[in-house]
């Protein structure tokens, strides 16, 4: 088994109301549930531990920040096993969908149609820790989905990725980029490959997922004024290919875990613009994760 850091922070469990209001139908489109670990046992290979996280605990997330709708992501800690997934959709229900982690060479159609039946519509492909991202990989899982009309969530640092705007602009299904790109603020807006990425969301090639703000700024505390130029900027090339998210409950980060009530409140300053809001918090949403009419 290799090494791994000691157990993450948990979130705050008592958010306050916010600021924001959020439209009818506001969707978090990023979030994730974990454990119990003796219900469901984390992978040997994961790169963290994080504290357990509830689907009690999301819900009052959810209902004390005025969110209507969830997308649970497959954490990598769980590797191929999406039962923690799976059940959470299943205890959700309708205004709730799923994002899962696949070995294409394992799973079956008749697996994949269950999942489709329960609430999945993406694969989420996660090879941050490892920056860089296996195309191979990436073709044979899109080859399995494509059926479905999935899309495929990459998490990665576009800067790692080798021509990273020609290989995402030929794949055949709706791509959605992790955590604005997963670029430090340090690299600077005129770097090649955001400037690919912003080029990619303007011709409707690729979604972005306006969350993680932590995770790419220099700061420690919200406001993260750092990133509020690239959070402005992916929004100005295409705020139709915007979603927003959480990322509760924060996992595997090293700066303090933020209230959720106040990255919520970030899109106040990041798209001042309320019909715009609307869009990327209900309209893109339900686009993309194939929501019913609300």
């Amino acid at each position: 088994m290799e090494t791994r850091e000691p157990p993450c922070a948990g979130a705050d469990p008592a958010p306050h109301p916010p600021h924001l209001l959020p439209p009818t139908g506001a969707c978090d489109c990023h979030a994730h549930i974990f454990g119990p670990a003796e219900r469901y046992p984390y992978s040997d290979t994961r790169k963290y531990t994080p504290p357990d996280a509830s689907l009690e605990a999301y819900s009052h997330i959810l209902a004390t920040l005025g969110l209507s709708r969830g997308v649970i992501v497959q954490p990598s800690v769980y590797g191929f096993d999406n039962r923690i997934t799976l059940d959470a959709l299943q205890a959700l229900g309708g205004n709730f969908r799923g994002v899962a982690v696949i070995d294409p060479e394992a799973i079956t159609n008749a697996q994949l149609d269950e999942m489709h039946d329960i609430g999945i519509r993406g694969v989420r492909v996660n090879q941050a820790y490892d920056q860089s991202l296996d195309m191979d990989y990436l073709h044979r899982v899109i080859e399995k989905i494509q059926p479905l009309s999935w899309h495929v969530q990459i998490f990665a640092n576009i800067n790692k990725i080798p021509n990273f705007k020609n290989e995402i602009n030929r794949l055949p299904v709706d791509v959605v980029i992790d955590h604005m790109g997963y670029v430090a603020t340090t690299e600077g807006l005129e770097n090649e490959r955001f400037q690919g990425f912003l080029a990619l969301l303007e011709q409707e090639k690729c979604w972005v997922k306006l969350s993680g703000a932590y995770r790419i700024t220099t700061q420690r505390d919200i406001p993260y004024s750092d990133v509020t130029p690239f959070a402005q900027a992916l929004i100005a090339a295409n705020p139709g290919r915007c979603v927003w998210g959480t990322d509760w409950p924060h996992p595997h980060i090293d700066i303090p875990a933020p209230n959720d009530e106040g990255l919520l409140d970030l899109l106040s300053l990041w798209v001042p613009d309320e019909k715009i809001r609307t869009g990327i918090l209900v309209e893109n949403p339900a686009v993309l994760y194939d929501f019913p009419p609300f």
